[in-house]
């Protein structure tokens, strides 16, 4: 045989082999191994599981979001009522290995292996409350808890039953009284004096946007007639022009700033408080909205001890500018653990609506020739907020009337067009309270996420329309609007300006009813959402807001196993008996795949080699 036809036979051969070989290359491509259904996930093999939870009600979430009407995906466990898809959850080395029926569970089971009976409950992904003051929380741990007094002599009578606790000299300050619902007709430090004269008082608002002192805590901070108030606050004054004791909006730091502040040892003590509560309340990640100096030393110091209870997504306060200056220097930072990830800023553009310090774009309806606030005339400094954009810093501005929202997606366009990338840095509206029709597809067109808090429509609902008339309201806390709209969502509680209770906020979203049950049929009830809509607020909505949708949000292998257990299915009573998710608690927390919090009612089964 001649050479060239050997070399041509061994071309034609090597080219089938060839052939062969790219056909099941295509194959193997085109055909993969059928993926894993709903209800079973392959287990890994040769690595025995640390923990295993079993006999759950286990919601995984890794079926697609609902339409904008609610209606759930195609794939998703609902035939008209839902039901788990999952049973058994194994975990190990802060992952999920193994999520399923629990029948190719055997392999990853081994005289070491934990296993949690959860008898019946719901297990779902770990719940994040992505808007918090978390030291406030911490605080008011230790502090008079003013949260539902109804009037100002109530909220004193609070204050002296705590006052027995305190040394002398001792500053008394408590939080939580309502500036909206008492707008009309604010207390002056007359009523403080009356009963603590000697004793400085003072009492911060539920949402922060007013502040209620007496006379010695004034004369102490150095407060008089001549005081002025700073740019976006007020201090209420008398016939003879001396203040009353209330400071709203900016001119609440007058107060804050006076206060004694605590030693870094004391406020890394109020975050770690604050913290922990959350863990014990089903929370396994939180956003600081608003981390300054002291913020960022608390958090990084408890992350080198590696002593943060749960997740923090760290949200530089704009109005600190040398840490502001600082961060811009070194840019963003994302914890390859995901316990401290700093890459995000909170600014503040307008004030509040109860305080009517909110920006509108007509006068508010129980105020005329008043608008309110915002921009520079609220101190938001513009300039700074650029440079951390610029940085690559995600930035989630608080803007809360029609015309603040509208200026705030003014100012964001207008950097968009000179920096088109900046849209990807998923930017967001710290609460959105107010929209103009006209705006609210906007936000989808600028790519910009709605953070926004289903408790603040219900705690609102008995003064909004007031100030805001019959015709305006309807573009307030306007959730399905917004997801008709493609906007994306997060759901949070503003904690402590609300009850960051996860059952309370999940029937204030189904619901939009107040903790006892009214109004009857739901607060412009339209705008309501679905228990699915509600439940991906607090957690696969929340995780992308927080760009950590590939590791936690959905229960799935290799993910981080971050996991709420409930002593209900939000789901099926969501759906079925909305008002009894009032009832429901929170039974463990599980963070990176160990046990934070677990509630007396779960009991642990004794350690086995096998499943049965």
């Amino acid at each position: 045989m001649n050479s060239s036809l050997v070399t041509r036979l061994l071309s034609q051969k090597i080219f089938k082999l060839l052939a062969l070989s790219l056909a099941l290359v295509l194959v193997s491509c085109g055909q993969q191994e059928p993926a894993v259904g709903p209800t079973e996930s392959k287990p890994q093999a040769n690595k025995a599981a640390q923990l295993v939870l079993s006999n759950a009600k286990v919601y995984s979430f890794r079926w697609p979001d609902p339409n904008s009407d609610g209606s759930p995906a195609a794939s998703a466990p609902y035939d008209g009522g839902w039901h788990p898809d999952a049973s058994t959850v194994a975990i190990r080395n802060g992952k999920i290995i193994y999520i399923g029926d629990g029948k190719q569970l055997e392999e990853l089971i081994d005289s070491s292996t934990q296993q949690l009976d959860m008898k019946g409950a719901t297990v779902i992904p770990g719940l994040v409350d992505s808007h918090v003051h978390v030291e406030e929380l911490g605080e008011m741990l230790r502090r008079v808890n003013l949260v539902d007094v109804k009037s100002p002599q109530e909220a004193v009578e609070r204050a002296k039953q705590f006052e027995k606790q305190l040394a002398k000299d001792e500053w008394l300050i408590g939080q939580g009284w309502d500036e909206g619902a008492w707008a009309t007709n604010y207390p002056n430090r007359q009523v403080l004096d009356a009963a603590f004269p000697n004793r400085p008082v003072v009492f911060k608002s539920l949402h922060g946007f007013a502040i209620w002192a007496n006379s010695k805590a004034l004369q102490l901070i150095g407060i008089t007639d001549k005081t002025e108030a700073p740019v976006g606050g007020e201090i209420l004054r008398d016939e003879q022009f001396q203040p009353t004791g209330i400071f709203l909006n900016n001119a609440t730091n007058l107060i804050k700033d006076g206060v004694p502040k605590p030693t870094d040892t004391e406020f890394k003590q109020f975050v770690f408080d604050g913290l922990a509560q959350l863990a014990k309340d089903g929370y396994v990640s939180v956003h600081q909205a608003g981390a300054a100096t002291a913020h960022m030393k608390a958090f990084e110091s408890l992350r080198a001890e590696n002593n943060l209870p749960i997740r923090m997504y760290a949200m530089l306060s704009a109005r600190d500018k040398p840490l502001s200056e600082k961060w811009i220097k070194k840019g963003p930072y994302s914890d390859p653990q995901g316990w401290l990830d700093i890459r995000s800023v909170k600014a503040y553009y307008d004030g509040a609506l109860g305080s009517r310090g909110a920006r509108l774009l007509e006068p508010y309806s129980d105020l005329p020739d008043h608008k309110g606030i915002s921009g520079d005339g609220y101190g938001f400094d513009g300039d700074i907020v650029e440079d951390l954009l610029k940085a690559g810093f995600q930035v989630g501005i608080h803007a809360i009337g029609d015309a603040g929202n509208r200026e705030t997606l003014d100012y964001l366009a207008a950097i968009y067009q000179e920096n088109p990338l900046v849209k990807n840095q998923r930017n967001r509206i710290e609460h959105a309270q107010v929209l103009s029709e006209q705006d609210i597809p906007r936000l989808a067109k600028m790519s910009i996420i709605a953070s926004m808090e289903p408790p603040h429509a219900v705690e609102d609902k008995t003064w909004a329309e007031t100030r805001l008339g019959s015709e305006r309201i309807k573009g307030a806390y306007a959730w399905r609007s917004l997801r008709q709209a493609s906007v994306a969502l997060t759901f949070n509680s503003d904690l402590p300006g609300s009850d960051h209770n996860i059952f309370y906020g999940l029937h204030s979203a189904i619901t939009r009813q107040d903790k006892n049950s009214q109004p009857e049929n739901g607060w412009y009830p339209e705008q309501s959402m679905t228990p699915e809509e509600a439940l991906r607020g607090y957690t696969v909505w929340a995780a992308y807001s927080a760009f950590r949708e590939e590791q936690t949000g959905v229960l799935d292998i290799g993910r981080w196993a971050d996991i709420t257990v409930l002593d209900i299915d939000p789901l099926q009573v969501g759906e079925t008996a909305p008002t009894k998710l009032l009832d429901g608690n929170v039974l463990m927390t599980i963070v990176n795949g160990k046990v934070v919090y677990q509630n007396e009612q779960l009991t642990k089964t004794e350690t086995q080699a096998k499943t049965e």
